[in-house]
């Protein structure tokens, strides 16, 4: 929502106005997989407070930026500090509800990550609202900011007071935890393993796909129907990125609630399969059919965010519950890769085909071809994944011995 503002008051082009977002991607996969052995040593609640102080000092920093209209403070403050906010803020509830829901991970997580994912549904309409009370310029951006960064830390800092790691019984203070049961891989081991850099291919194409989308989402219904008899208005673009963030919440529960009943391997064969059909859909007769557009990029967020809540699962099914934090903050640098070629990929054949006369639609063609080939060789990589190697996993004792050293850190 930020992006055409943007552009306008300080004279950026699309591929500019996505760096903001593209670096805070790339924060997020690089604070999670750094984070991600800090959340398991100190424990969710610090990890809460650091994302709230960083997630919201981005915004304070953005809102400097876009009053002295200095783009390169935006970059710096949403992107790189509100990035790492991003990052330990994601990890903390997810590798918690895994052990507070060890027999359901897939709608655990998918809870977690649903309202994550469910974030742009309030923030979409609100910075419009924003946006059109204070004004598109370059002091009104900087207000909407400003009283994004006070809202947020409001609100975080109510998950900071309200987490909770379990113990061995609900409602039980005190009481050792019980520990993991099945093979347990540790998370310096499981990035030695095949499994997980499938899972990062996976993951990373499956996400490409999404953010192509989703970071572009409002410039895109316009100009697709630009040249229709029923062009788009800014209200109803709005209207569709409200859309997509409810698409992308509800697959995150209902994809990855599936996942527990037919299988992580199943699910994303369906996220993957079916993604590659929905964007031929587009490429096709999207520029023929408003319905259709809206209803296969509405799948496609779905399928985008199932494939986040899912994730966590698929990595407990395959590494088990030892370290699977610090190994779901290492396979977040695939989300970081995404966050650098879905945007790059669509804003920059956009800007190229524009630049080349063409118009609409066409803009958009080539990049959707992309998008299917990546669909593709994740699909591919999915189905190469296969149980761990025993090698892998850790001894017994070693084991217990870890579970006994978070019970006296934790006493």
């Amino acid at each position: 929502m930020f992006k055409p503002p943007l552009e306008s008051a300080l004279g950026l082009s699309g591929t500019q106005s996505a760096l903001p977002f593209q670096l805070g991607i790339v924060m997020l996969g690089l604070s999670a997989a750094f984070g991600g052995t800090l959340v398991e040593r100190n424990g969710p609640r610090w990890a809460m407070t650091v994302a709230l102080v960083c997630f919201s000092s981005g915004f304070l920093l953005s809102a400097l930026g876009a009053a002295l209209e200095q783009y390169w403070l935006i970059v710096f403050g949403y992107g790189f500090v509100g990035g790492i906010g991003l990052g330990i803020g994601y990890i903390s509830p997810v590798s918690t509800l895994i052990k507070w829901f060890p027999d359901r991970p897939g709608m655990a997580t998918g809870i977690a990550i649903m309202g994550f994912g469910g974030g742009a549904l309030i923030a979409s309409p609100w910075s419009a609202q924003m946006l059109e009370s204070f004004g598109g310029d370059s002091s009104g951006i900087a207000l909407a900011f400003l009283v994004h960064g006070l809202s947020y830390a409001v609100f975080m800092l109510l998950g900071v007071l309200l987490v909770r790691v379990p113990s061995s019984a609900p409602g039980a203070r005190g009481t050792a935890r019980p520990a993991p049961t099945g093979p347990q891989v540790s998370a310096n081991q499981a990035i030695r393993t095949p499994q997980f850099w499938c899972l990062w291919i996976v993951l990373c194409m499956n996400v490409t796909a999404g953010i192509g989308i989703l970071e572009k989402a409002a410039p895109m219904i316009t100009d697709f129907f630009a040249d229709t008899s029923t062009p788009v208005s800014a209200t109803a673009a709005a209207g569709f990125v409200a859309l997509l963030s409810a698409a992308n919440m509800a697959g995150r529960i209902a994809w990855s609630s599936t996942s527990d009943l037919i299988g992580r391997k199943n699910i994303y064969r369906v996220y993957l399969g079916a993604g590659a059909l929905m964007y031929a859909l587009i490429a096709l007769f999207g520029d023929s059919s408003k319905p259709l557009f809206v209803l296969c990029a509405l799948v496609i967020l779905s399928f985008y965010g199932g494939g986040f809540a899912t994730v966590p699962a698929y990595l407990k099914d395959l590494f088990g519950t030892y370290q699977v934090g610090a190994i779901h903050g290492r396979l977040l640098t695939a989300w970081s890769t995404a966050g650098v070629l879905g945007p790059l990929i669509v804003n920059w054949i956009a800007d190229r085909q524009e630049e080349a006369g063409r118009h609409g639609a066409s803009l958009y063609g080539l990049s959707f071809v992309i998008m299917i080939g990546l669909l593709v060789v994740g699909f591919v990589a999915n189905e190469l994944v296969r149980p761990v190697h025993p090698r892998h996993h850790i001894p017994a004792p070693k084991e217990a011995a870890h579970v006994q050293r978070q019970q006296s850190e934790s006493a």
